[in-house]
């Protein structure tokens, strides 16, 4: 099931107008994200780059290279037209006859400057690929260490769907303009620039005419850009509302069937998809006008050149080759052109991807361990709760005043209503977060004199949400320890009560859970967790209503594995089934963070209060 706390409408990797081939808007669309500091995220951007200097720049001379061979072509075509013209004159009046040997020599020059620039542009495509895909690894072993110093606290308040955009599409994001948009940054402006100088060389006075209808085209565009851009803003939040209800429905679509909720979805889907089409239609309108308006400004401009050329052609200001020399400049000199705008858009993307990822990577991380950390407490330590103060947001205390004193080998029964801090013990405990006052110390010492490592390889944890992935269920078991043998990992599955149903399932402990470990029922997967943490023999217990998703009996098989693996073991157990921890050898029982109570099952009855009005409730009419 998707996370909860996702927006319905906040999506990701969906092309905005303008952006890659087929995007609407052409080169003249603005993007919707911008970076709030375009120039700093660009300098973090580039540090990345600073290995790769020496490339960059071999990079930037290919480059350069490959445009300005690619940029004489077409002269040196005028060369071959008016060579042509010239010598077919000459046959006429009998002077002479067309040099096809000359010709026949321009023409492999020409072969073998487009031979010399494709071999460029293959040789920087090769070698910047190789710096953008150094650069994404980099980036990506970044966020991925990042990830594990980040506290626990960082999670509470971001989803998991953007921190996995920040790690694909904002890294794909960087990758691609690394790819592309730098070389094309030096190609498209070293060809405008070039062709605009040949252009004005050729004829100052054709130029002048072309850029002035290239004036005209960029004012249309720019005019429809206007009207269009908030039709695809509005359907970029449309498409992400229908996208986050599709996803809901069928993320969800049990509840939706048990609860009849068919017919509300498809009113709902009606109506977001109504609101979709009316924005994509204006905008995709608006949009497909831009190409057949450029389109008759550039044959507008090609009849007014060729015109005005033959005028300047019958005056001697210009040759039949220059004529069509410049006609190909003009063709070619829009695509660049076009690059730049779509470029600039692309740079702003690229930006506001980097900066989320930078920013990401600037997130505070957990308290270092210590230099000169503490080797692992010894099993057999007494553990002290002195005044433990803590809450998950400052203004607001989950635990107020906790102390509690922890025999070695003794069981540990957590219990209280919800919301009472139970599991936030816990938390503290492995250090998952940090108290905000007193202490929590093993053996005498602060567990903050310790590595976190060494700390929580001492604890075996079994949770109420149970988590497994996409494997078999061995791999899934040995999570715990990576090199136990088949034999041990059967051994710990039939302690769990777990090898019965895995030998009847397709492919036994090598049947592989899917993404969602919906294959199994929750009470399978429940057993299978337990059977890693006994797999992982760990020297101390943690059982957060681990035999919640089992029936009776089953249950009662666990609790004897259980009592087995407990003995002589520190265990903590939070339970709301009182019925689980009548052995335990101390019940700690928690009211708003603090211990109200504390003692055996029989004496907290004995004292009839908190304990036994929550015993009472779940054990009403029936004997004590």
């Amino acid at each position: 099931m998707s996370d909860s706390r996702s927006s319905p409408g906040k999506v990701t990797g969906i092309r905005g107008p303008g952006m890659g081939r087929g995007g609407p808007g052409g080169m003249f669309a603005a993007m919707g994200s911008k970076a709030k500091d375009f120039k700093g995220t660009m300098r973090q951007l580039a540090s990345y780059l600073r290995p790769f200097s020496l490339t960059i720049i071999v990079v930037w001379i290919l480059a350069l290279t490959s445009t300005a061979f690619t940029i004489i072509g077409p002269w040196i075509m005028g060369m071959v037209t008016d060579e042509l013209v010239t010598g077919i004159s000459r046959q006429v009046s009998g002077l002479g006859v067309v040099d096809f040997g000359r010709i026949a020599s321009i023409l492999i020059m020409l072969l073998s400057l487009y031979l010399v620039s494709a071999l460029c542009s293959w040789i920087q495509g090769f070698l910047m690929t190789n710096v953008s895909v150094k650069v994404t690894y980099t980036l990506r072993d970044d966020i991925n260490n990042k990830l594990h110093r980040l506290p626990l606290s960082y999670f509470d308040s971001v989803t998991h769907g953007e921190v996995l955009s920040r790690l694909t599409n904002d890294v794909d994001t960087v990758n691609q303009t690394l790819t592309m948009s730098l070389t094309q940054i030096i190609t498209s402006v070293s060809s405008v620039v070039g062709i605009l100088c040949i252009m004005f060389s050729v004829n100052w006075i054709l130029t002048i005419i072309a850029l002035c209808f290239l004036s005209l085209s960029i004012i249309f565009i720019t005019l429809i850009v206007k009207q269009s851009q908030k039709f695809f803003k509005a359907q970029q939040k449309c498409i992400g509302n229908v996208n986050g209800h599709i996803e809901e429905m069928f993320s969800s679509h049990i509840v939706v069937k048990a609860f009849c909720g068919e017919v509300d979805s498809v009113k709902t889907f009606d109506s977001l998809n109504r609101e979709l089409y009316k924005s994509a239609w204006k905008a995709n309108f608006l949009s497909g006008l831009m190409m057949p308006i450029t389109a008759f400004v550039g044959n507008l401009t090609y009849v007014v050149i060729c015109a005005a050329g033959g005028f300047f052609v019958l005056r001697g200001m210009i040759t039949i080759g220059g004529i069509q020399a410049f006609l190909q400049y003009i063709r070619s000199f829009n695509h660049p052109l076009a690059n730049i705008a779509n470029i600039s858009n692309i740079l702003q993307q690229t930006a506001a991807a980097a900066e989320r990822v930078f920013e990401f990577l600037a997130e505070t991380e957990e308290i270092p361990d210590p230099v000169a950390a503490l080797p692992p407490p010894s099993s057999r330590s007494l553990i002290v709760f002195d005044h433990v103060r803590f809450g998950y947001d400052p203004a607001k205390t989950v635990i107020g005043d906790f102390s509690a004193c922890i025999e070695p080998g003794q069981k540990i029964a957590i219990v209280g209503p919800t919301g009472a801090g139970k599991t936030t013990i816990v938390k503290l405990l492995m250090r998952f977060y940090d108290v905000t006052g007193g202490s929590i110390s093993i053996g005498g010492d602060d567990i903050r004199a310790f590595k976190r490592q060494d700390l929580r390889s001492l604890f075996g944890m079994v949770l109420q949400d149970t988590w497994l992935f996409s494997g078999t269920i061995a791999d899934n078991i040995r999570y715990s320890r990576t090199e136990a043998s088949d034999a041990k990992t059967e051994e710990a599955a039939k302690a769990a009560q777990v090898d019965h149903f895995v030998r009847t399932l397709p492919g036994g402990y090598g049947m592989v859970l899917n993404e969602e470990s919906d294959n199994i029922s929750a009470g399978q997967k429940q057993l299978l967790t337990i059977a890693r943490v006994i797999l992982a023999n760990p020297a101390m217990l943690i059982l957060d209503e681990a035999t919640s998703s089992v029936d009776t009996r089953t249950e009662r098989l666990i609790q004897k594995a259980m009592d087995l693996l407990m003995k002589g073991r520190t265990s903590f157990i939070i339970a709301h089934r009182l019925s689980t921890i009548r052995n335990a050898d101390l019940i700690l029982v928690l009211k708003d963070g603090e211990i109200v109570e504390q003692g055996k099952h029989g004496e907290l009855l004995e004292r009839r209060g908190f304990y036994a009005e929550l015993y009472n409730s779940q054990f009403a009419g029936r004997e004590i």
